[in-house]
């Protein structure tokens, strides 16, 4: 089992995790939040294509995280999973719903070789799902766009092998920023996005022997850096490897396990 950002920040999101049992390989997109031509760009880059993703689950209706993904199913027939409350935000008319299929908090979804077990954050969107993702042997933790901790969060996230976790905002940084007052005040709220500081202490809760890779996603541009994210992970990482994930350039491909 493997994973990959291929680009993480305000400008789009979108993330590969694949597993393979013998001769089977599914490979599933987690929100695709760019155009079809940048996005199969990116997916080109990775060694990966449109034609070969088994399914793609998007997170919130968030331009940045559902991007091309209703056109993007549509033309290559593509499984899409999202909640009903992100489908009843973004439903057009005109699109196949044979190819939609609704996701809930604690619902498992078998996906192949890999099964995904969304669950509920708080964040400012219709009804966000986030994900754990497991081939049986590994997990994946995903968390990104979320605004505060919350028991059922840790829970889901516990003795994961390893972590896309969003650090969005350095606080010191955020408040002397430019930003108007209402959006500081969103991005700061419980429902709004994780600083650096509130994504180590959710690490601390989830560090665990067997936690080998984190990765840090979704920084912002104008108000954090990656040595800042990388300063507050730190004293929680314990053994693990940590990687930031990069706007324009995502990640390289991580083995779990």
């Amino acid at each position: 089992m493997r994973f990959c950002s291929l680009g993480s920040g305000s400008g789009g999101n979108a993330t590969l995790v694949e597993a393979s049992q013998g001769i089977t390989s599914t490979q599933v997109l987690i929100d695709c939040g760019f155009s079809q031509r940048e996005l199969n760009r990116r997916l080109e880059r990775a060694g990966s294509s449109a034609a070969g993703l088994t399914a793609i689950f998007i997170t919130h209706e968030h331009g940045d995280h559902i991007g091309c993904a209703l056109g993007l199913a549509q033309r290559w027939r593509i499984p899409l999973w999202m909640s009903r409350g992100t489908w009843r935000a973004v439903g057009k008319e005109g699109f196949d719903t044979s190819l939609l299929h609704f996701a809930r908090d604690g619902e498992t979804l078998a996906l192949g070789d890999l099964a995904l077990q969304p669950f509920a954050v708080p964040h400012d969107a219709e009804e966000p799902l986030q994900l754990r993702c497991g081939d049986g042997l590994r997990s994946l933790g995903v968390l990104t766009d979320v605004g505060s901790s919350a028991p059922q969060l840790l829970a889901a996230l516990q003795a994961c092998d390893a972590l896309l976790l969003e650090c969005n905002h350095d606080e010191t940084l955020l408040r002397a920023s430019a930003y108007p007052a209402s959006l500081k005040r969103r991005i700061l709220g419980s429902h709004g996005h994780l600083s650096n500081e509130a994504a180590a202490e959710i690490l601390q809760h989830c560090q665990h022997a067997g936690l080998g890779r984190v990765v840090a996603a979704h920084l912002s541009a104008q108000n954090n850096r990656p040595e800042l994210a990388r300063a507050a992970l730190q004293p929680a990482i314990g053994a693990a490897a940590l990687d930031v994930a990069d706007q324009a350039l995502g990640t390289a491909w991580f083995e779990i396990g």
